[in-house]
């Protein structure tokens, strides 16, 4: 029996949890798992090393294929070493960089191919699973939005950096890439076309899960492909999502790609409030709503990535 094909899009935080709960279904399910990455990011290292090296930013890339990193104690090790570090003050070159991001731009020096280079990384650290950017080039994100000042609460401004737009204050109107339409990474688009579930979700809905739709190619790819599709929403409001309901988080995506249809929309029995509006917004884009306890117990807005897997099994696996 071969194994069900899961493309996961994303980036950050959300991906990582979206991939480590997939980890989880293992024992249950058979599943060749690709992480499908935004390349936008740049704050922090990865925003440095875009501006200083060119290419793309390697944060969210890094996060990905650690949250895929084998078992083995010694990748388990390396995966540690990706994530480490360095400390050190005002004036030092390396404080503040992730070891990994540092690999990665090295890898695409020497490789010359940002694919290349992470299935090159996935090897260092035993991935179970394949890591690819959205684009070979990385993309600015914009965003047009209304009321970033309170005095002038109806006056719609351009807020530009995906950083800029994950903290921005105002209510996000339009999303928006520089250049308007990248090129989709060919093997990304091969993974979208042959896969048995797309996977939308969790993470920071206008910086790392709705980009995807923005770039032609993958759109294309994405309402062509026969998989089946899953929308798992995040836990709370992020700044860039206040005023956002759950079921606008929904609307956003048939905003973007209006030929996109769901078969599941999987979300958090107690961070959902009423489950009303948002069954009713899974059913616009054909999607059955799924409830299940899917946060960490201790309060915070975080998936448990065993809790999540264990949502994930009866889904991935029910037949059509």
């Amino acid at each position: 029996m071969t194994a069900t094909r899961v493309v996961a899009f994303g980036g950050g935080h959300g991906l990582s949890a979206s991939l480590r709960a997939l980890r989880h279904c293992a024992g249950e399910l058979d599943l060749d798992i690709t992480a499908v990455v935004t390349v936008g990011d740049d704050g922090g290292s990865s925003g440095r090393l875009r501006a200083e090296r060119g290419g793309l930013p390697p944060g969210d890339l890094r996060q990905a294929l650690v949250a895929l990193a084998g078992d083995h104690p010694a990748t388990r090790r390396s995966a540690g070493l990706f994530q480490h570090r360095f400390a050190g003050g005002a004036g030092d070159a390396l404080a503040g960089h992730a070891v990994g991001n540092l690999i990665l731009c090295g890898l695409v020096e020497q490789l010359g191919d940002p694919v290349a280079a992470l299935e090159h990384a996935g090897a260092m650290l035993g991935a179970v699973g394949r890591v690819l950017p959205m684009s070979r080039q990385p993309v600015g994100i914009a965003a047009r939005v209304r009321g970033t000042d309170p005095e002038r609460p109806d006056e719609v401004r351009t807020v530009r950096g995906q950083h800029q737009v994950a903290v921005t204050s105002g209510r996000v109107e339009s999303l928006l890439l520089t250049p308007e339409a990248p090129e989709a990474c060919d093997e990304a688009v091969a993974a979208v076309g042959g896969a048995d579930w797309l996977i939308f979700g969790p993470g920071s809905w206008y910086t790392s899960v709705l980009p995807h739709l923005l770039v032609p190619g993958l759109a294309e790819a994405i309402v062509a492909s026969p998989a089946r599709r899953l929308v798992t929403l995040n836990l709370a409001a992020e700044k860039e999502t206040l005023g956002l309901s759950v079921a606008d988080h929904l609307a956003a995506l048939h905003w973007y790609l209006p030929q996109l249809t769901v078969d599941f929309v999987l979300a958090d029995s107690k961070a959902v409030g009423d489950p009303e509006p948002v069954g009713r917004a899974a059913e616009s884009l054909g999607a059955r709503l799924v409830l299940a306890p899917v946060a960490v117990t201790d309060g915070t807005p975080r998936h448990d990535p065993a809790a999540l897997g264990a949502a994930l099994v009866p889904v991935l696996g029910a037949d059509r």
